[in-house]
Formats: C-alpha cells, sequence, structure tokens
C-alpha cells in the first residue's frame, strides 16, 4: 500500500508571548498560529524512533465519542507527554473503508505519543485492519478485551467476551503483531461475570504472553458483568480490586501493567509501584485538573501552556482552521467545542459559562466568535490560573492493598518466561 502524506503542524507548539487581558472579549483579533494545513496520516517514514517518547507513565483511556481528534487536540496541548488512545476502531470498519481511511485513522503527528485500539474477533479482518493501520504511523496497537456494552460484547464476540477465550487472544494478539511495526497491548478487565478468580486473571495474561510478543496489558481493576449491567453501571458496580493489579506486578515480573480504573490520585498510584495509570472519564469531565498536572508531576518536565487562555487561544487556532479548511458543517462548531465544556470544571461562573454556550452553540460559525460570546462568564484570574497540584492525601490510598493480595501464581510456562528475563 502507498504510503499517505505527513501530517502537517496542526497544533500551535511555541510557547505563547504575554498575552493583553481577556482577549476573547475585547474585540481584538488573537495572535493565532498561521492557517493550518489538513490532518493526514503520518507516515512511516516519519515514525518516531524507538524510545522517543516517554514511557506510559499516565494515559488517557480509549472512549467512544470522547477522544476523537478533537479531545485529543486539546488533552495535547495540556499535556505534552501524557500517552493518548483513540475511540475503538472496529477491524472490519477499517477492511471495509480502506478507500476512506483517513476519516478513522488519521491523526496530526503533534498527538505522539498515540495509541490505536482495535475491536475484532476475526483473525483474518484482524490482520487485514493492522496491516492498513501501520501506515499511519501510531506508537502502539491495543486490542479491546474490555468493553461490556453490549454494542460491542454481544455484536461479533469481541470486547470483555474476549476474555473467555484467551487462547484465541494469543492467536490474535500473534497476528496484530506480526502485521505492524510497533508494540502492541491488551485492555482487559480482571475478570468476566463468574469467571473472575485471580488465578482465572493469570491464565489470561500467561496464555497471551506465551502465544504473542504483548509485554503490555492495561487491567481495569473491576470485573465485567455482561447480563443485566449498562456500560455505566459497569463501571461503577462491580467492586475495584487493586490487589489483583498489584499481584500482577508481583506475579509477571517481566510485564508491563497499566492500571485502570476509579483513580483519583495518581501520584499515589505511583508510589505503590504501579508501572503506568490510564484515567478516562475524569480526564474528560475534567482536563484541566487532571492533565494540567502529569508533565511536571508526574514526568518532571516544564508545561508548555501553563493557563487555560492560553489553552483556548491555541485550540481556537486549531479549530477555525479546520473550519476553514472543510466549511462550517464538517465538523460543525458544536464539535469542536465540545471538548471544551468541562475546561472550567467546579471553577467560579462555570454554569454560567455553559448556559452562555449553549446559546451561543445555537448560532456561532466559527470557535473564535464563540469564545468571545461566552467567555465574559469566566473571570481573568480563572483564565489566568496555573492548574491546581494534584491533591495529597494523609490516608494511604492503597493501604489494604499488600494485605489483600492473593496467593502467589506460578506455572512452568510462566517460571521459564521469569527465568529468561533475569
Amino acid at each position: 500500500m502507498a504510503m499517505r502524506a505527513a501530517a502537517r503542524q496542526a497544533i500551535l507548539s511555541p510557547p505563547l508571548g504575554p498575552r493583553s487581558p481577556r482577549p476573547f472579549l475585547c474585540g481584538c483579533s488573537l495572535s493565532i498560529a498561521p492557517r493550518l494545513e489538513p490532518c493526514r496520516a503520518a507516515s512511516s517514514t516519519t515514525a518516531p524512533a524507538a524510545g522517543k517518547h516517554l514511557p506510559p507513565l499516565f494515559s488517557v483511556a480509549p472512549m467512544m465519542d470522547w477522544t476523537d481528534n478533537h479531545y485529543r487536540t486539546l488533552a495535547r496541548l495540556i499535556s505534552r507527554h501524557a500517552w493518548l488512545y483513540t475511540e475503538m476502531v472496529v477491524a472490519e470498519t477499517i477492511v471495509h473503508q480502506k478507500d476512506n481511511l483517513d476519516r478513522f485513522l488519521a491523526f496530526p503527528e503533534e498527538q505522539h505519543p498515540i495509541v490505536l485500539q482495535i475491536g475484532g474477533s476475526n483473525l483474518e479482518n484482524l490482520a487485514k485492519a493492522t496491516e492498513l493501520a501501520n501506515d499511519y504511523s501510531y506508537d502502539e496497537i491495543n486490542l479491546n478485551c474490555g468493553c461490556p456494552s453490549g454494542k460491542v460484547a454481544g455484536h461479533g464476540c469481541f470486547g470483555a467476551r474476549l476474555m473467555f477465550d484467551p487462547e484465541f487472544v494469543g492467536d490474535a494478539m500473534s497476528t496484530i503483531a506480526a502485521n505492524c511495526d510497533v508494540p502492541v497491548s491488551v485492555k482487559c478487565r480482571i475478570g468476566v461475570d463468574d469467571r473472575d478468580s485471580y488465578e482465572e486473571l493469570c491464565e489470561f495474561v500467561d496464555k497471551v504472553i506465551s502465544k504473542s510478543p504483548t509485554r503490555h496489558f492495561i487491567i481495569h481493576a473491576r470485573k465485567a458483568l455482561l447480563s443485566g449491567l449498562s456500560p455505566a453501571e459497569n463501571r461503577k458496580i462491580p467492586p475495584l480490586k487493586y490487589e489483583y493489579y498489584f499481584a500482577l506486578l508481583r506475579d509477571f515480573p517481566e510485564i508491563k501493567f497499566t492500571l485502570n480504573g476509579g483513580i483519583t490520585n495518581v501520584s499515589a498510584s505511583m508510589r505503590q509501584g504501579a508501572h503506568g495509570v490510564m484515567v478516562g472519564r475524569a480526564a474528560y469531565n475534567n482536563p484541566w485538573n487532571m492533565l494540567g498536572h502529569v508533565d511536571g508531576e508526574i514526568y518532571g518536565k516544564q508545561t508548555r501552556y501553563i493557563s487555560r487562555r492560553q489553552i483556548l487561544e491555541n485550540y481556537q487556532a486549531y479549530g477555525d482552521s479546520i473550519i476553514d479548511q472543510y466549511g462550517p458543517s464538517r465538523p460543525n462548531v458544536r464539535q469542536l467545542v465540545k471538548p471544551l465544556l468541562n475546561l472550567f470544571h467546579s471553577e467560579p461562573g462555570n454554569s454560567l459559562w455553559k448556559r452562555k454556550a449553549d446559546s451561543a452553540l445555537r448560532h456561532c460559525k466559527t470557535v473564535k466568535t464563540f469564545l468571545e460570546e461566552t467567555l465574559d462568564a469566566i473571570s481573568d484570574s480563572v483564565l489566568d490560573k496555573p492548574v491546581n497540584r494534584e491533591p495529597s492525601s494523609d490516608e494511604e490510598y492503597f493501604a489494604s492493598v499488600d494485605s489483600l493480595l492473593p496467593p502467589k501464581y506460578t506455572t512452568p510456562m510462566h517460571e521459564r518466561l521469569v527465568a529468561a528475563s533475569t
């Protein structure tokens, strides 16, 4: 397949200079990036070299209808080093839309490091989809083995239902790895329905690593119930069992595990020994406070932009360049503004800002006019305030984990892999 053209710059990257107060509200023009080129696939000729990016200490979970290109652009403006995941893309969609792949797979080069999550249960289609996606130079390809939604788990037998068949998952991961040039990973639950013992979880991991080069698992520390609970209930009702995650670290020291599910204090998770943390809805519902501390506190790197005013100026440049390129209806302003609506979570003026946003979205044709009409609800002090440090707690967040660890898991295959890694 012919390589696709490399993405041109789609996010303004140099640090912003000083700004005059309330630039969105004074009738003056914003200082924005030059006209931005369309975001096309990044070719493998511009793929980042191995080790170019910092490790996935913090990642934003794949979320259907949420982690699209627009949200990921906002997330990347807030954090340079967080790993971003696409929405899940079904393998059959990639195969059947091979003449329209940019719609599903293209992303700005600035979104690296980025992971493509694929869903599927047909080895032939997984192979074809991975081969097609490989030209887009994602940093990792992930297989969805954790989604409990009936639209996923009950259609085509993939998502969390795949955990019933670790043999197949091992074959699938081997197939995916054979058709791409980047690492592969699995996102799964700790169990499904009554298959929820720690030993069964270990058998799943053991089988996958014995049949494929998979060495990274993202573990949602709840089991999935495929009948009787909605996807939202599956994120809340099954109890969290962080002890399963930390036991995996003990029993599979050669494997990298990322912790997902109910995380409210990332630093506490890392202090307990987590290899990495994945956050989902908290990163969407409160992006500034959840992502804003990642570069400094998790990675020890300087934060690129220090205020929400700077984030909005840069995002407006991105959004209006997309409108200039494709017209006001594809995507429309509502789609472009959607990721911004939680930027002032819990701040004074947030409720008024959202009411103004609802009204403005009925007629605004650009992101600039939308911001000019709504941001008088937010004070200068809020717009220019640096991100809050992640709250610390005197109470040990994982105080009881060590005492709850299940018995150690060992098998001959597992022991051979551990011996080979030492």
